[in-house]
């Protein structure tokens, strides 16, 4: 197979889907009927298309409590009775109302069947009331393993925060949790006690004082993902600024504990510069509707859609740490340049299906070298992603497993950042690169995808048939092997430890002369006019090589 594109290989892509390579490539796994009620798209939620969300919320941090209704409004695709809404132990549904009446529902584990009385006639818009209360599930180690932190600041004042990615939105709030479908706009209203604060998603539309407590009204213009939605209180201050962006005046705001707040207008310097170097590599900053906000949290941080979560600690790295080991993660905040990354991909370019998080994450990933390459040129970039091959660990394939709310390996982000450096070597043209990414956004924008759509586009754009180097980086754990043996002056190599049609071009030195070779699996052979002395592989691609 030649690399280079022709126009019948795109169909191939189409055809050979994600879920048809991954039962090829992927790792066995056992999962229950709750991971399929959880991750797949049931009968109970395909045949309606969620269009708004009201969240209304009272949250008591003394007693670690919250209850509350959220109005779900939807659009009827098809005929049918049963609706689907999640909301996860040990919170409890109350009751269902559609049209002041109370429904029926039963309950399967996580999952809520409710009965519908009124005719659903297709093309009609209907809503209805999900009543809920109880102590959501604690966040042991957020935001990893999801649900509420409750923690103190420094003065004794609570401070709590949401975060919930993976394990999904209907840990704290009655949703249709599952990322195909995201709803077009919200409104979250939070109610909490009065010298506290809520900051949550979008503009504050309102505040209305009670005798005791205080209700944030935040309301989200543009669609966003349903982990993407938080709530955070805290004794919080205020301050910001305007952006000049690529579509306007973008408002920048900052809310962090009061005593940290001359810190914070010091450090978070880097948001801006963020917001210029990703507007260059990426596009526009997709809400500007919605605006950008930086909230500081007890916990280290989430891409949290217009209201990105921070707990770095003000500190330069991760907690002060290089993920690389070069020197270079030490430029820039890592929470900073990381999360609002996700912004484009994950909050703009959403993945369907969360075995498809490679999506969010390896792209992200990979705009923290984006980020260097801005302020700090190429080279810094290149060492910095080469650097961080050391948090690889190939330990199962980047793609989980299809339905049933499976994410990949971690290595979706280190391994997935260096397959998309690798995949920048191979376009060549920097600007070329830049005009994919720019392109995917535009493409996508505000849109929930699979990996078939991403491959297809990058393949169809760069002018490469990509569908065996997407099969090995992300479906495989197997790293490609440039094998190879000198004698005099002629220099045989070949891959191996490669899926099948792995042909990939990769630039080598030959005696300190930078050149390209086309090896497949099979033995190829170059002469040279002078005796090949010195063989080296670009590092810039993330492969293995061996003398042999």
């Amino acid at each position: 197979m030649n690399y280079h594109f022709h126009i019948a290989l795109i169909f191939s892509i189409v055809a050979f889907s994600s879920a048809e390579a991954q039962s090829l490539f992927s790792d066995h796994q056992n999962f229950s009927r709750q991971d399929s009620l959880r991750g797949s798209i049931t009968p109970e939620r395909e045949w309606w298309d969620l269009t708004y969300y009201h969240l209304d919320i009272k949250v008591e941090p003394d007693s670690k409590f919250i209850s509350g209704k959220n109005t779900i409004q939807y659009i009827v695709l098809k005929p049918y009775q049963v609706l689907q809404i999640d909301l996860q132990q040990p919170l409890k549904i109350i009751k269902v109302k559609q049209n002041g009446k109370l429904l029926r529902f039963k309950s399967e584990g996580n999952a809520h069947f409710i009965t519908l009385e009124s005719n659903q006639k297709i093309g009609s818009t209907q809503s209805l009331d999900v009543y809920y209360e109880g102590h959501p599930k604690k966040a042991k180690n957020a935001p990893w393993d999801g649900g509420f932190s409750w923690k103190k600041d420094q003065n004794g004042n609570d401070f709590v925060a949401t975060s919930c990615q993976g394990l999904g939105a209907s840990v704290w709030w009655p949703c249709k949790d599952h990322m195909y479908d995201e709803v077009d706009s919200m409104l979250i209203s939070v109610n909490v006690p009065k010298k506290l604060m809520d900051v949550s998603n979008g503009r504050l539309r309102k505040v209305v004082e009670h005798n005791d407590s205080k209700t944030y009204s935040w309301f989200v213009k543009n669609p966003i993902n349903n982990y993407g939605v938080n709530v955070n209180i805290g004794d919080y201050v205020h301050f910001s600024e305007v952006y000049d962006g690529l579509n306007g005046k973008l408002d920048m705001d900052y809310y962090v504990l009061r005593d940290h707040l001359e810190k914070a207008k010091t450090h978070f310097k880097d948001a801006p510069k963020m917001m210029k170097a990703f507007e260059h590599w990426f596009g526009p900053y997709p809400f500007y509707e919605d605006g950008y906000k930086l909230v500081e949290t007890p916990y280290l941080g989430m891409e949290h859609q217009s209201s990105v979560t921070y707990g770095n600690n003000y500190q330069q790295g991760y907690l002060g740490r290089d993920l690389s080991g070069t020197g270079w993660g030490l430029k820039f905040d890592f929470l900073i340049i990381h999360e609002s990354g996700h912004e484009w991909f994950a909050n703009n370019i959403t993945n369907k299906d969360i075995a498809d998080m490679w999506i969010h994450e390896s792209f992200t990933a990979y705009s923290e070298s984006l980020f260097l390459d801005y302020y700090h040129g190429k080279k810094a970039a290149s060492e910095y992603v080469i650097g961080t091959r050391r948090n690889i660990s190939n330990d199962k394939p980047i793609i989980g497993h299809y339905n049933v709310n499976n994410e990949g390996s971690g290595d979706m982000y280190y391994k997935g950042a260096n397959m998309l450096h690798t995949l920048r070597q191979l376009i060549e043209d920097d600007e070329k690169w830049r005009d994919i990414l720019v392109g995917m956004n535009k493409t996508f924008y505000h849109q929930t995808v699979t990996t078939a759509q991403i491959e297809n586009y990058i393949s169809t754009n760069s002018g490469i048939d990509l569908t065996a180097f997407f099969n090995q980086y992300l479906r495989t754990i197997k790293i490609p092997c440039l094998e190879y043996t000198v004698s005099n002056n002629i220099l045989k190599y070949r891959w191996n430890n490669v899926v099948a049609d792995f042909d990939m071009p990769i630039q080598v030195k030959i005696n300190d002369a930078e050149q390209w070779i086309y090896p497949n699996s099979e033995w190829k052979i170059l002469k040279n006019d002078h005796k090949v002395s010195t063989f080296e592989v670009d590092p810039d691609f993330y492969v293995n090589s061996k003398n042999i």
